[in-house]
């Protein structure tokens, strides 16, 4: 508290007897009702888009595992074959070929947002290798629907 000539300055309350300064229930009720009225427009904007942000999230996981295959492949080589898996970024595979400096890649291979694992084909069709998820339809045959590491911009 500040305090001039003996009386509190401006922007400070006075406090008598010890007591402690607080906010008021006035303040507080201002300040809930400012943080629901930005709860109220952000939420829906949020909630209209789930399938938008898993999609960004494979992406992401998608980005992440091709850097982890780029450095495997810079170690070793080569690709981890496809009966290898992407699991041959975090465990030392024993299918041949089996590499000959190896070293962990990833602490783990994430699954896709949608719970299921990401699909991997090494020698791939669209590419050294095909990363994808069927976003959680995995009997799903059409390209267009899946997040693939061929179609992600560069």
């Amino acid at each position: 508290m500040r305090v001039t000539n003996g009386k509190p300055g401006k922007g400070f309350r006075n406090l008598k007897n010890g007591s402690q300064g607080g906010f008021t229930l006035l303040e507080l009720a201002v300040v809930v009702a400012i943080l629901a009225i930005l709860a109220g427009i952000a939420i829906p904007k949020l909630m209209d888009r789930p399938d938008e942000a898993r999609v960004m999230a494979a992406e992401i996981d998608i980005r992440q595992i091709q850097s982890a295959l780029k450095l495997y492949r810079l170690d070793n080589g080569r690709y981890p074959t496809t009966q290898q898996g992407i699991s041959a970024l975090v465990e030392k595979p024993e299918i041949e070929p089996t590499p000959t400096n190896w070293k962990s890649y990833m602490e783990e291979v994430p699954s896709d947002p949608w719970g299921q694992p990401y699909l991997y084909l090494s020698p791939g069709n669209h590419g050294d290798f095909d990363l994808y998820s069927k976003m959680g339809n995995l009997s799903s045959e059409n390209e267009e629907n899946w997040v693939r590491n061929w179609k992600l911009s560069r």
